[in-house]
């Protein structure tokens, strides 16, 4: 039985051991991220690499040492140097002593012989007909669905909670349901009992949340060990963390399609063209943003990510134009929990002066006793 690893992404792994397993390989699961895993992916690349690269370099050297054969990746398009990471991985890792193959999945519409013969590859190593491995992938992309749609849950509830954690603590038992499940019946009835843990999480429901747009690029804004679980922190500050990108979506708009028109048509007056990765779509959905009355915007980067540089450089004359706060993080190894935590806090207690010194104004005196949601401000 062929062992078969994949990059760790999010909570996506649960879904792609499933399409693994399926398929009749043996699932070497990626470890969750972590500081070793980092320090790892450092040592073996190249220092001017962006952190997603050092962090699958990490996860990949971790898979090889316990015994996985083939790496499924995915590629990339544009000024982005995602395009060159399958490559870049695969001369590192031999150059390492390590024996295996590596197969990276560019989006269908770059290529799409390309992506047929590869796809025909893994049917015949997984030794399935066309008719099988359909239903394979429907399965597992049914249980991706199934967990983005409770992440989702847990985000939106998460500023609600009265006991700081217990919404996480919830959402990590869903997981492990979600997990369990394998068949539709399973996965349906999963669906079911997630929703009612979620609910059960007591909240106070008087609370008038912040809303915070979130962007950047995919990974940085979906591994939360990369981005120091800022969607975690920012609810348990009392703010809604809005996120636009989730993997079932991203597959669809710019996997199997092109692109989101609608966030690109947002962009144009500010940024016309496509400049690789997700800075095109980290402008237009600042714009979405500030349009639907939020409250602020955090943009997520990779140090060095050029798409995202592009992105920084537009965002400040957004703000300045539709009076929207906007706080960049930008990430890398040095990058500290500690000095986030308090970058956060701080964006956070100004987007409520904020929302207390427009209160004021609209109604003229502040109301005695009046106090803003969370921070009691």
């Amino acid at each position: 039985m062929r062992k078969v690893t994949f990059p760790h992404m999010g909570y996506s792994h649960i879904a792609f051991k499933q399409l693994i397993e399926d398929m009749g390989f043996e699932a070497i699961t990626p470890c969750h991220p972590n500081r070793y895993t980092l320090d790892l992916g450092v040592r073996y690349s190249p220092e001017h690499a962006c952190i997603p690269f050092k962090i699958l370099m990490g996860n990949y050297i971790e898979a090889l040492e316990r015994g996985a054969e083939i790496i499924i990746t995915s590629g990339g398009v544009g000024p982005c140097r995602a395009g060159l990471y399958g490559m870049t991985h695969e001369k590192i890792l031999k150059s390492l002593g390590y024996d295996f193959r590596i197969v990276v999945f560019d989006p269908p519409l770059v290529n799409l012989w390309d992506f047929y013969w590869k796809l025909r590859f893994m049917v015949r190593e997984a030794r399935l007909s066309w008719r099988a491995f359909i239903d394979v992938i429907k399965r597992a992309w049914d249980k991706l669905k199934l967990l983005d749609e409770m992440e989702i849950k847990a985000i939106n509830l998460r500023p609600y909670e009265v006991e700081k954690g217990s919404t996480t603590r919830a959402f990590h038992q869903c997981l492990q349901i979600i997990d369990r499940a394998r068949t539709r019946k399973e996965m349906e009835e999963a669906r079911r009992e997630c929703h009612r843990i979620l609910e059960k999480v007591p909240k106070d429901r008087s609370r008038r949340p912040l809303k915070v747009g979130l962007v950047g690029e995919i990974y940085c804004l979906l591994e939360p060990f990369i981005n120091l679980e800022v969607e975690r922190t920012l609810g348990e500050l009392g703010a809604l963390a809005c996120r636009g990108v989730f993997l079932t979506g991203y597959t669809q708009t710019d996997v199997l399609g092109k692109g989101n028109h609608n966030v690109r048509l947002l962009a144009a007056p500010y940024l016309n063209q496509f400049v690789g990765g997700h800075g095109q779509n980290s402008v237009g959905e600042t714009i979405f943003y500030a349009k639907k009355g939020f409250d602020g915007v955090i943009h997520v980067a990779p140090f060095g990510c050029l798409p995202e540089i592009v992105a920084k450089g537009v965002l400040p004359k957004i703000s300045r134009d539709l009076d929207i706060p906007i706080l960049t993080l930008t990430l890398d190894e040095q990058t500290g929990r500690a000095g986030v935590q308090t970058r956060l806090e701080a964006f956070v207690d100004l987007l409520y002066q904020k929302r207390r010194a427009k209160e004021v104004k609209g109604f003229g005196t502040l109301l005695p006793g009046y106090r803003c949601g969370l921070c009691q401000h």
